[in-house]
C-alpha cells in the first residue's frame, strides 16, 4: 500500500511539474508572464529589462517544453509495472536528464537576454 501511495505522490508532483514548466514556457516566450521573482528564467541579465525577460524566455522555449515533457514522462512511468528500485532509478536518471536540458535553456536563454540588453536602447 506504501508503494502505491508513494507512485501516486511521485505522479501528481512530477505531473503538477510538467505543466507548470509547460505553462511558463509557453507564457514566457508570449511575453504574457511579466518580470517576476518566482517563475522563469530569473538571473540578473534576464530580469535586466523587459525585453531581456522576453528574448531570454523566446530562447529557452523549447528547452523548457521538453523539460515539462520529461516530467511528464516520468510521471507516466509511476503507472509501469516495475519494481519499486527500477522506478527510483528511472526517475532519478529522468531527473537528471531534466537538470541538464533545464540549465541548457537557462544558458540559451541568459546569451539572448545578454544580447537584448546590449541592442536595446538606454
Amino acid at each position: 500500500m506504501e508503494d502505491l501511495i508513494a507512485r501516486v505522490i511521485l505522479f501528481l508532483v512530477m505531473a503538477g511539474a510538467g505543466v507548470a514548466l509547460i505553462w511558463v514556457a509557453n507564457a514566457g516566450a508570449s511575453g504574457r508572464l511579466k518580470r517576476n521573482q518566482l517563475a522563469g528564467i530569473r538571473t540578473p541579465s534576464t530580469l535586466a529589462s523587459d525585453e531581456a525577460w522576453l528574448a531570454a524566455h523566446v530562447r529557452a522555449k523549447r528547452p523548457t517544453l521538453i523539460t515539462g515533457g520529461l516530467s511528464i514522462a516520468i510521471a507516466l512511468s509511476t503507472f509501469l509495472p516495475v519494481p519499486t528500485e527500477a522506478l527510483t532509478l528511472g526517475v532519478l536518471g529522468g531527473g537528471i536528464l531534466m537538470l541538464f536540458v533545464m540549465l541548457w535553456g537557462a544558458r540559451v536563454g541568459g546569451k539572448a537576454a545578454v544580447k537584448a540588453s546590449r541592442t536595446t536602447p538606454d
